[in-house]
């Protein structure tokens, strides 16, 4: 990784990440600094921070209403709200702004000089970024990535030369990945990766498999060189368990019509 020397355009935050396995990150502003953040990742903040709501993702050097709504429609596109908000330090002082994710993780802050001033990363892994970062889409362009990819078909694209922060799920795992070196991966589980990496999805093979393998039809194929960051708890795996864990309509758990099941609930007097 090197990093460019140039001057920084886009604003410089300070930031301390707090927390092990919930954690959440507080950016300390500079008067009139601004971050940009996702809807509903505030956590809270200090007087003297102002919170707009706005078209786009944030960048400052946007041109009109209709460069904002196409900025705003790819937004649509990789499920996220049409509206993202900038929270701007009025003051005279230095005021410090918390934001956290929804789900147990890590979030890691990376500086885009380090990465070429580009990352591809998963819709909902980006949490926050200094403002004049640009919040954008990536189609994959292969057609098997488009069809079959599920949370791997769009994923966001951060380019500019400022700080950015992203959340991934349970523990997180980085790879270096030499020139044609290949590492599959579930679809769900990859959080980001450089814009050097080539993306596939392959077919997992076998009818044992595809049936039986309870891993999915198709893993993400990635190709060096490049850095990548893998996590261990997507957040849709996560909300497969909890659905799959909760009690269904008249209070009956997914055991029902079991002994074990029976038994459980004759133990906690349910019968």
């Amino acid at each position: 990784m090197t990093r460019n020397t140039m001057e920084r355009t886009a604003h410089e935050l300070d930031h301390r990440i707090v927390g092990d396995d919930m954690q959440c990150v507080e950016i300390t502003l500079d008067p009139g600094e601004t971050v940009v953040a996702e809807s509903g990742t505030l956590m809270m903040m200090d007087e003297g921070i102002a919170m707009q709501t706005i078209f786009g993702d944030g960048r400052g050097q946007q041109q009109g209403f209709l460069d904002k709504m196409l900025s705003a429609g790819k937004r649509v596109l990789t499920g996220e709200s049409l509206f993202m908000t900038t929270y701007t330090n009025q003051s005279q002082v230095r005021r410090t702004a918390w934001f956290a994710a929804a789900y147990p993780g890590k979030i890691m802050p990376l500086d885009l000089r380090d990465y070429g001033q580009r990352l591809i990363c998963q819709k909902d892994s980006f949490l926050c970024a200094a403002k004049g970062v640009s919040i954008g889409i990536a189609f994959q362009k292969k057609l098997g990535a488009g069809l079959f990819g599920g949370e791997g078909f769009i994923m966001q694209k951060l380019e500019g030369d400022g700080q950015v922060y992203i959340h991934a799920g349970g523990t997180t795992v980085q790879r270096d990945l030499a020139p044609g070196e290949t590492l599959k991966v579930d679809t769900g589980c990859l959080v980001a990766m450089t814009q050097t990496v080539e993306y596939d999805i392959q077919f997992v093979g076998g009818i044992k498999n595809t049936l039986f393998g309870g891993e999915g039809l198709f893993f993400a194929t990635l190709r060096g060189p490049g850095h990548v960051w893998i996590q261990s708890l997507p957040f849709s795996r996560l909300a497969d368990n909890i659905i799959a864990a909760a009690p269904r309509a008249g209070g009956k758990g997914r055991e029902e019509g079991s002994v074990l099941g029976g038994l459980g609930r004759l133990l906690d007097g349910d019968n």
